[in-house]
């Protein structure tokens, strides 16, 4: 048992951070069909109100938060691994 959970836990954390940048892509689906959010904000006033910039912005946020924990979340697996 002690030897389980320390050689399992870079693939649970992984597992995690997967999960995480899946909500991120349904809570901004989630926002397109009126959920909030930032879906609901990029939907509303970027694609509805014809303001391109606002698109590009809420597009960007996504993609650097997505990123963002993408990159933290590889960065702790490594240090976690015992390879």
């Amino acid at each position: 048992a002690k030897v389980l959970l320390p050689e399992a836990l870079p693939g649970i954390l992984n597992s995690v951070i997967i999960t995480l940048v899946t909500l991120v892509n349904y809570s901004a689906m989630a926002g397109a069909i009126g959920g909030g959010g930032l879906g609901d904000v990029g939907i509303r006033y970027g694609y509805q109100r014809f303001l391109p910039d606002v698109m590009l912005a809420v597009v960007v946020i996504l993609i650097v938060f997505v990123q963002v924990i993408q990159s933290l979340g590889d960065w702790v697996v490594r240090r976690m691994s015992h390879r």
